[in-house]
């Protein structure tokens, strides 16, 4: 009965089926064009920190374009040029103070993509950016996947997600899909393009892309708390009124003061 049950995530990647994908030519070349893509974006990032969590490439290749002052892989698979071995479900890393966080592929390769999710959302700091990797689920690359017929060389249980999907959970964080980038090597082999670009015949196939680039960042409204509101002091328009306490005083001070004589008579 459990082999009918659904699955909602993807099995991790081991280390021998990574290396053997990279090792692919199409491997390499799809790496190489993630790269191109990921470059394209990482020198908007300003800040300290830039993090890629999950394993996937060789060390930080696709780092390469930060400008940041650091940068560092949290690898899930050992051996492959990453600063630490990490459960990606569970980060290592303290609130808010990464700039930037590349996911690639790491979704596809988790068992509770949903928890990825929140722990990234967590460690960004308020104008933080997401990246995210992912395999097209409609495209002939996915379709294959999905009816068993992946490539040999392609590790196995990986999970696709659509960019749709992606962009609801990533709404329900408060993280802002900024761009949408659609790219691949085989069918439809049309030039990577973003979603609102001009309407061409790339615009028609894009839907079948074997891969996409999400773009998010995250979205804080700030807060003021906002005390008492002190009430308005009204200024008087003549003179300095008198308190309440002492109006009393004051008129019986002016009852008392004599009444000024009549002048002279000239007779």
């Amino acid at each position: 009965m459990s082999r009918l049950r659904p699955r909602h995530g993807g099995r991790p990647l081991s280390r021998l089926a990574l290396n053997q994908w990279l090792q692919a030519p199409r491997a390499q070349s799809l790496i190489e064009l993630e790269r191109c893509e990921v470059s394209r974006l990482l020198p908007e990032v300003f800040g300290r920190h830039v993090l890629q969590i999950g394993s996937w490439g060789q060390g930080d290749d696709l780092l390469q374009a930060s400008e940041t002052l650091h940068r560092a892989v949290l690898g899930t698979v050992t051996d492959v040029g990453a600063s630490a071995l990490i459960e990606s479900e569970r980060l290592p890393v303290a609130s808010s103070v990464v700039d930037a966080v590349l996911l690639p592929h790491t979704l596809e390769f988790s068992p509770s993509p949903h928890h990825v999710l929140r722990e990234v959302n967590r460690i960004l700091t308020d104008r933080g950016r997401l990246f995210v990797l992912g395999f097209n689920p409609w495209s002939l690359w996915g379709l294959r996947q999905r009816f068993g017929l992946r490539d040999r060389a392609f590790p196995g249980g990986a999970r696709f997600y659509s960019a749709g999907r992606l962009c609801d959970w990533l709404e329900l964080l408060d993280l802002e899909v900024i761009e949408v980038r659609r790219y691949g090597l085989g069918f439809p082999w049309t030039t990577a393009r973003s979603d609102g670009d001009g309407w061409n015949f790339s615009a028609l196939a894009a839907p079948w892309s074997e891969a996409y680039l999400l773009a998010a960042r995250k979205r804080v409204i700030p807060m003021r708390l906002v005390g008492r509101v002190a009430r308005a002091h009204v200024r008087p328009l003549i003179g300095i009124g008198a308190p309440a306490a002492g109006r009393g005083e004051g008129r019986a001070c002016l009852d008392s003061e004599p009444s000024p004589s009549p002048p002279p008579s000239m007779g």
